[in-house]
């Protein structure tokens, strides 16, 4: 029987390419998730309850930063904007509006070009009575609303959301454990 040992196998030189490729692989993976963190993803803290009751307040989530440089703003989506009366501040609300959408609320209902549009994310005790005249939603802008609609401040109150503003889709919720998962 040979003593010797296949070369990478066992002794001081394994153990020295085994921490090379350990630190190569780590390396990588980290160079990997900066880029998704940077790029792609960036992990938001939820401040309020007007997204209740889909998102809590201080719940964590991830937001897609890349989603709509291809894809296209629609309604339903979950978006984070810059707050037109103060952009230092973000919000985070449903798009409820696309431009040259006709919305009107009539005692909480939201319409939409006409039709009542269905919301199976509001329950009842998240609904108000408020009204709202009829407005047609400008080209390059939304009509954003919060799911908590007596608690939120949204387009009712501060008008349509330019597209500019817009630099997120929420995707993913992560934090607290049992609340995670992809948002609807």
């Amino acid at each position: 029987m040979d003593d010797r040992q296949a070369p990478g196998w066992g002794g001081e030189t394994a153990g020295r390419h085994g921490a090379g490729m350990w630190l190569r692989e780590f390396a990588l993976a980290l160079g990997i998730s900066i880029f998704i963190i940077v790029f792609l993803y960036q992990p938001v803290k939820v401040e309020g309850t007007s997204m209740m009751p889909g998102l809590a307040d201080q719940e964590r989530i991830f937001i897609n930063k890349y989603a709509y440089r291809l894809g296209t703003i629609e309604r339903g989506d979950v978006v984070v904007f810059r707050y037109p009366g103060d952009p230092s501040k973000n919000y985070i609300k449903r798009v409820v509006g696309v431009p040259g959408d006709r919305i009107e609320i009539v005692r909480g209902a939201v319409m939409v070009n006409g039709s009542r549009l269905e919301e199976p994310y509001v329950p009842k005790a998240y609904r108000d009575e408020r009204s709202m005249s009829e407005v047609t939603v400008p080209a390059g802008s939304y009509f954003v609303l919060g799911d908590h609609r007596n608690l939120s401040s949204d387009s009712r109150d501060f008008g349509t959301v330019e597209r500019d503003a817009i630099f997120g889709k929420a995707v993913f919720a992560y934090w607290p454990a049992e609340m995670a998962g992809k948002l609807r």
